[in-house]
């Protein structure tokens, strides 16, 4: 496994399993599984209402607690200093530990100046190891990134080979934030397991379209945390330290760049009512 220094000295592997969309009955054992290929890096979310599956997955591994890595994520619904501290003991109370290794706020909506106050009360007093955030758009990480005391470690996005984040990541670099992939598959849209460029370089490695896809984002500089609920295709997606792409195919693959979310845009008026009220449909 790679790794990757964060902004406090902190290590964080540079490939992690995620959990987004595995309902609890079956995230035990995807973690589970996961677990015993190699993975130590876990992201969840309050959101996800996984957390307390992926803590009894870690808890019977039978490993030690600081070879894992453990991430989570504060909803709006949470927003707000006193509603942050309180989510933040329920979560470390799911996930059966008594801190995790990086907390962020899930979405740029709602009081998250004073989430993020609660975050870096929690910083200090050793439940966390890292904050950060998730979706934050440069523009709102900029605002959030100058006005605080513990500057953000890492900002997760929609990163993939079609939007690949590229000016957003040297502004995160600018505050020596880490940039993190969510979706890093695009969740298959464009046809991306059968994209002609992927396929064809992956054929030269041996490799599939999706471990070209992470080795490219690995070579970025990129953290991934891929899901699958397949115990050979969690296998496969962690098998990507063992070759590099050279020059000539990275600059292919940036071509493949659009520049736009495949998913949804946080300027969106319906789309943030929807994510406003997404535990509330729940």
């Amino acid at each position: 496994m790679e790794y990757v220094k964060l902004n406090n000295g902190i290590e964080m592997p540079i490939l992690g399993f995620g959990v987004y969309q595995i309902p609890p009955e079956e995230c035990e054992r995807c973690v589970s599984e996961a677990i015993q290929i190699g993975y130590r890096s876990i992201d969840t979310a309050q959101a996800y209402f996984n957390e307390e599956e992926v803590g009894n997955a870690i808890r019977k591994s039978g490993i030690l607690r600081n070879e894992f890595f453990i991430t989570t994520k504060v909803w709006i619904s949470n927003a707000g200093y006193e509603k942050a501290m309180r989510s933040i003991d329920e979560s470390l109370s799911k996930l059966q530990t008594d801190y995790v290794d990086l907390l962020l706020i899930h979405q740029p909506f709602g009081d998250y100046y004073g989430t993020y106050r609660a975050m870096e009360e929690a910083y200090k007093e050793g439940k966390v190891r890292a904050i950060g955030v998730s979706n934050f758009y440069p523009d709102r990480f900029i605002d959030l990134a100058e006005f605080v005391n513990v500057k953000p470690a890492v900002n997760q996005v929609e990163t993939h080979v079609f939007n690949q984040q590229v000016k957003p990541q040297e502004i995160m670099q600018q505050y020596g934030t880490q940039i993190e992939s969510w979706g890093p598959f695009a969740e298959g849209k464009n046809d991306f397991f059968i994209n002609e460029t992927l396929k064809s370089i992956g054929d030269k490695y041996a490799k599939s379209v999706a471990q070209i896809a992470l080795r490219f984002l690995v070579q970025r500089g990129v953290v991934v945390i891929p899901k699958s609920v397949n115990r050979e295709r969690m296998k496969e997606n962690i098998e990507v330290f063992d070759f590099e792409l050279n020059q000539d195919e990275m600059a292919a693959i940036r071509k493949l760049d659009k520049g736009e979310s495949l998913f949804f845009a946080h300027n969106d008026p319906e789309m943030v009512k929807w994510l406003i009220n997404y535990k509330k449909q729940m």
